[in-house]
């Protein structure tokens, strides 16, 4: 009986050490697996390049996520040089209200009104590259936009005897970059053809650089500057002195809306006007007050 406990017992170690030598290497193998995974390499993409799809009057490379609606209302003042009879431009104003809806993470289209010569609008925006770091690296963000602006103003005889003498066509490039949380840059080339123009001497294409910029201040608060350069072969020969747009701004972020308030010479809020038909100046006070509000809704469940 003893003989046979001696048996059970040595049985029962051989198992036990068996178990104990088969395990370890499993045990290895999965800590090796977990180590593996904790120092993978990873992608990290910039985030809030912008705070709004707007960094004044322009587009900047931010846009609608999938499922999500932003109603935006601009607004701009008139001259502040008018002079108090209209109450330093307080008394006249020109509005824009706009809907723009991200169908997918990468694409978003808008529709919009104006009071600005009674202007319709339509643009789509599409993400071409993320700036990232890590496993992909790419050191800006690139967006292209395109739109078709309409006049429903009645001011040339043309306009009402040929629709298409109404529209203007509008493409850019934009390349932004994020430089750290509090500093972001944006190069804007841009193209626009207009079908009809004002005068014999003015041409129907003309191209633009624009710049911009935000610095945050603080958590909710930014400032922005933008500016296009128009370039136009024959300037000094046009009837109109054009001027090229310059704009400064404040981002307010409160909760779902995003405010913003500037001056600017342009009263125009879309790119066939204020980088086209600018005739205000800083330098006579020729500049309106103006302020953005925008609200997003989103549709994604999820």
């Amino acid at each position: 009986m003893i003989k046979t406990m001696k048996n059970n017992l040595l049985t029962s170690v051989l198992i036990l050490g068996m178990i104990v030598f088969y395990s370890i290497p499993a045990k290895s193998q999965d800590l090796d697996a977990l180590l593996e995974k904790e120092t993978k390499p990873e992608t990290t993409y910039a985030t809030a390049i912008f705070k709004s799809t707007r960094i004044v009057n322009g587009h900047s490379v931010q846009q609608m996520k999938k499922k999500q609606l932003e109603f935006r209302v601009s607004h701009r003042f008139g001259q502040l040089n008018t002079g108090s009879y209209n109450f330093w431009g307080l008394d006249q104003g020109t509005i824009h209200l706009g809907l723009e809806y991200g169908l997918t993470d990468w694409l978003e289209f808008g529709i919009g009104r104006s009071t600005y010569e009674k202007t319709v609008d339509a643009f789509g925006k599409v993400s071409i590259l993320k700036q990232s770091s890590g496993v992909k690296n790419m050191p800006v963000q690139l967006s292209y936009m395109a739109s078709t602006e309409v006049i429903g103003l009645n001011t040339n005889p043309a306009m009402q005897q040929n629709f298409t003498s109404r529209m203007s066509f509008i493409n850019q490039i934009l390349i932004a970059r994020k430089f750290n949380e509090s500093l972001s840059l944006q190069l804007t080339p841009t193209y626009i053809h207009r079908n009809l123009v004002p005068t014999e001497v003015e041409r129907n294409d003309l191209f633009a650089m624009g710049i911009g910029g935000r610095y945050k201040l603080t958590k909710r608060v930014s400032f922005n500057v933008e500016y296009y350069y128009v370039y136009r072969a024959n300037s000094s020969s046009l009837p109109v002195t054009y001027y090229n747009p310059l704009s400064v701004g404040i981002d307010i972020e409160t909760g779902g809306h995003v405010f913003q308030i500037m001056l600017t010479n342009s009263v125009a809020m879309r790119e066939g006007g204020f980088i086209g038909k600018t005739t205000g100046s800083w330098t006579d006070a020729g500049i309106h007050l103006g302020f953005n509000i925008s609200r997003v809704f989103s549709f994604n469940k999820d």
